[in-house]
């Protein structure tokens, strides 16, 4: 199976509208649009009977005291653990991706369901 993520490219920053939260002139840090990307997948395995996509964020610090802190930096060493951003389930094998913000468009408390 390939999954092709169709507004964020490899090893580069990821686009504030997709991000929780992105960088703000005047209080450092504000919500962001918290859109969901565009994904895309071929090559459905055989058998398959639904699909499953998770966002993981593999790089979240255990600690959050010093994030998006005026004047502060998160350690380089402090551990860092995973952060679900979203879990979509039951997605039919028929459907071929998701459109950027089709799921996702803004940041409510306790997240969201559909």
């Amino acid at each position: 199976m390939e999954i092709k993520l169709n507004c964020i490219a490899d090893q580069q920053p990821i686009p504030a509208q997709y991000a929780f939260a992105a960088m703000d002139p005047d209080t450092h840090v504000a919500l962001s649009a918290n859109r969901n990307p565009g994904v895309s997948w071929t090559d459905v395995p055989d058998g398959a009977r639904s699909l499953i996509l998770i966002c993981v964020d593999p790089d979240v610090p255990s600690k959050p005291d010093d994030v998006n802190q005026e004047g502060r930096t998160v350690p380089a060493d402090l551990p860092r653990t995973n952060f679900y951003h979203w879990v979509m389930i039951d997605i039919p094998v028929q459907c071929s991706g998701i459109e950027a913000g089709s799921c996702s468009d803004g940041v409510v408390s306790g997240g969201k369901s559909a």
